[in-house]
């Protein structure tokens, strides 16, 4: 059956999207053959609607999508070609947010640069200025419209002087605030949401050939974007994102995320498996598997490859949604992901403490090129915080989870994220919060004040009763410990040796390095010639993107401090691969 897309509205009024219905036949003939009474509409009307687009307009190729003016001028509907074409115009991205952002902002950039799009690091050059935004967070969105009133002020000065640029919102404030964005002060011209990507240069298009908003917010229950590899454009190459699934089904009642970037689906374990082989073969040291809940990936395409048939959530832990049958697990991914390069680091966010199987653990535990670093969200240590939170877990089913994890890995890292002010918290769950982090021992935390977002669960069904003031302050509180139960954690490996991949220069000084341990903790040691091996009597120089053992000296809550030994690599055991995915 064919399938026909809504129609885009380019127009300044920005008239809604609206599904194409039957066609009506408008010309005069038809309504004479019919015998249908004439009304009082004049015939120059009647003429008009007859020589306009009919049906048949809309469907040349399906599935297809017009960007179309609601002038109803022929000059202004946009053809195939004219949205394939960059014209060599440069194109100045800025990202704000999580990990997922900087994937996005790669795979924006894959489509635009084969449409003959340049990209640019240099503001001043710029043709066109896209934002990857977030919407976590009141302070991010904040941010991107103090940065929109900035850009808006440029804008206008290239006006004057003939060199017109066109500023584009992507991501999830794109999804979340469309109507806002369009219309506050006309300070955008294209959006584009998180399952949008590939229609960039079609509404960039429609921008520039008619000077019109062009939008495109529409979630995907498919969209994972798994044939399009991402231009990878991090530092000198050392590490990469890969993007496994998008989207959440969690729906915590703090979380904007399943409104801004739609239901979960897990991309197919073909396409990551391709992606991290050429980044393998780019010479990229550390890949970072990518998914709002990455440890939920079930690539259902694959039912009757290595995959169990149930999903078993751990004791203790629950969900709002049905679990999947089928397919290929988060486990066997990981396997699959590691087997590929012995010395490449495999490390994954963000995970749901919820899909934590012993298979999962005991792959981190087995495998050398796995890091031993868990990122396990807490968000509160209040049972009652956490039921309103909606987070399918207790307290005490999280500190067995965190035993459990110990005990499969005894050097394993632990990172977390907390939430100060929730609805409905009281001191007492505060206090339980501080208790937890105490408890836990962190190395790594990310801690924010509540922030209440419109659509999500405690939007319509929550007070946000914590004064400002008070969230503020207990989330200093919340800080103070966490720090100081990571300086504690962190004091335990002075004087040990780590493997550490070597990211370049410290940021405070040319005469330093500095890189990452296994647990992810980031490690300053002088710029110095070291041995090429540990028995070796010949040095190298030390650069970026390579391995060298570091003697750790002191500790703090936020870095370590040592000294380099020598070079060195990952080593692994080769196991055979499943078949199929050689």
């Amino acid at each position: 059956m064919r399938t026909v897309k809504p129609l885009l509205c380019v127009s300044k009024h920005l008239a809604p999207l609206r599904w194409l219905s039957k066609p009506r036949n408008c010309s005069n003939a038809a309504r004479a053959s019919s015998g249908e009474k004439k009304t009082g509409v004049s015939d120059s009307f009647r003429r008009q609607v007859a020589s306009g687009p009919r049906f048949q307009d809309f469907i040349k190729s399906p599935p297809v999508t017009l960007a179309v003016n609601c002038e109803h001028t022929d000059e202004h509907y946009l053809s195939e070609d004219l949205g394939l074409l960059g014209d060599a115009r440069k194109v100045y991205f800025e990202t704000y947010g999580c990990q997922m952002n900087v994937n996005d902002t790669e795979i924006a950039w894959s489509i635009l640069q084969k449409k003959g799009y340049q990209r640019t690091a240099d503001l001043k050059q710029a043709d066109v200025v896209l934002l990857v935004t977030c919407s976590i967070r009141e302070k991010a969105e904040q941010t991107i419209w103090n940065r929109l009133q900035q850009l808006t002020a440029m804008k206008k000065k290239r006006l004057k002087t003939n060199s017109p640029v066109k500023i584009g919102i992507l991501g999830c404030m794109a999804e979340r605030l469309k109507t806002e964005l369009l219309e506050r002060e006309k300070l955008v011209d294209v959006l584009a949401g998180p399952d949008a990507y590939r229609d960039l240069p079609r509404l960039l298009a429609a921008a520039t050939a008619g000077g019109q908003q062009a939008s495109n917010v529409l979630l995907s229950l498919e969209e994972t974007y798994a044939d399009i590899m991402p231009v990878q454009h991090a530092s000198q190459g050392r590490s990469a994102f890969v993007s496994i699934m998008r989207g959440c089904d969690n729906m915590c009642s703090y979380c904007i995320v399943p409104f801004t970037r739609g239901r979960e689906r897990s991309r197919p374990v073909s396409s990551i498996l391709e992606e991290v082989r050429m980044l393998s073969e780019q010479g990229v040291k550390e890949v970072t598997l990518l998914g709002q809940n990455v440890n939920s990936y079930r690539d259902t395409s694959e039912v009757q490859f290595c995959g169990s048939e149930r999903t078993k959530l751990s004791r203790g832990f629950s969900t709002i949604y049905r679990a999947k049958q089928g397919g290929l697990r988060f486990s066997d991914l990981l396997d699959l992901v590691s087997r590929i390069d012995p010395d490449m680091r495999i490390r994954f966010t963000s995970p749901h403490p919820k899909d934590f199987p012993d298979e999962v653990l005991q792959l981190i535990a087995e495998r050398q090129n796995v890091c031993k670093q868990i990122h396990l969200p807490a968000q509160s240590g209040s049972n009652q915080v956490l039921k309103a939170m909606r987070r399918g877990y207790t307290r005490e089913a999280y500190l067995d989870l965190v035993d459990n994890i110990k005990q499969i890995i005894p050097d394993v890292s632990l990172s977390s994220d907390f939430i100060s002010g929730f609805c409905g918290e009281t001191d007492d769950d505060h206090q339980q919060t501080l208790s937890l982090i105490r408890e836990v021992g962190f190395n790594v935390g990310f801690l924010f004040a509540y922030s209440m977002r419109k659509k999500t669960h405690a939007f319509h069904r929550l007070q946000d009763d914590v004064a400002p003031q008070v969230k503020q302050r207990r989330l200093e509180e919340c800080i103070s410990v966490f720090r100081e139960e990571a300086e504690r954690v962190n004091a335990a490996v002075v004087g040990s040796t780590q493997l550490v991949l070597v990211e370049g220069e410290s940021k405070r000084s040319a005469e330093d390095l500095c890189g990452r341990t296994d647990g992810n903790m980031k490690v300053i040691f002088p710029k110095e010639d070291v041995a090429v091996q540990a028995s070796a009597s010949n040095t190298a120089p030390i650069r970026g993107g390579g391995y060298v053992l570091v003697k750790i000296l002191s500790a703090g809550s936020q870095s370590l401090r040592g000294r380099a030994l020598s070079h060195s690599s990952l080593i692994s055991t080769p196991t055979p691969s499943c078949d199929g995915y050689k």
